[in-house]
């Protein structure tokens, strides 16, 4: 192809072909409550207990670092079974899930996830005891997963 793009983009067009580009698909605020209420087994989590490290501004989203920690003394009987991460703008909104038990050491995960886009994200880990904590961040994305090749 060594035409220049303007003559390629007109070729095309006179052809009939259709170029889209697609974005991927994005939940709903509504569904991400729905995946959390699912997850803490309709019991409204409570803010505290848990942090959620992640940087404020990614400037690329194709593996962005995270880390929860919950506040647990983990024994026995006052332990963490669960921590999830869920956000709000990719077609699933249940990131991950992990179960935890009183000898895990300590009551921490970390991963990589892919972000497309600028949104809000919420960790949420279930207690022995049924209660349900979470922590929510809002994140920038300014380098976008998942859109590579997209015109700008």
């Amino acid at each position: 192809m060594n035409q220049p793009p303007d003559l390629y983009r007109r070729q095309l067009l006179a052809a009939g072909t259709l170029l889209v580009l697609v974005r991927p698909a994005a939940a709903t605020p509504q569904q991400m409550a729905s995946a959390i209420s699912a997850y803490t087994g309709n019991k409204l989590p409570q803010t505290g207990r848990v942090t959620f490290e992640i940087a404020q501004l990614i400037d690329n989203g194709n593996a962005v670092p995270v880390t929860v920690r919950v506040d647990s003394p983990l024994t026995p009987q006052d332990h963490v079974t669960g921590i999830a991460i869920f956000n709000e703008k990719n077609p699933e909104t249940d990131v991950v899930k992990f179960t935890l038990g009183p000898r895990a050491g300590k009551a921490q995960v970390s991963t990589r996830i892919r972000l497309a886009t600028s949104q809000k994200l919420v960790a949420v880990a279930k207690m022995s005891d049924g209660s349900c904590w979470q922590q929510t961040v809002d994140v920038i994305v300014t380098l976008a997963a998942c859109i590579e090749g997209e015109a700008t």
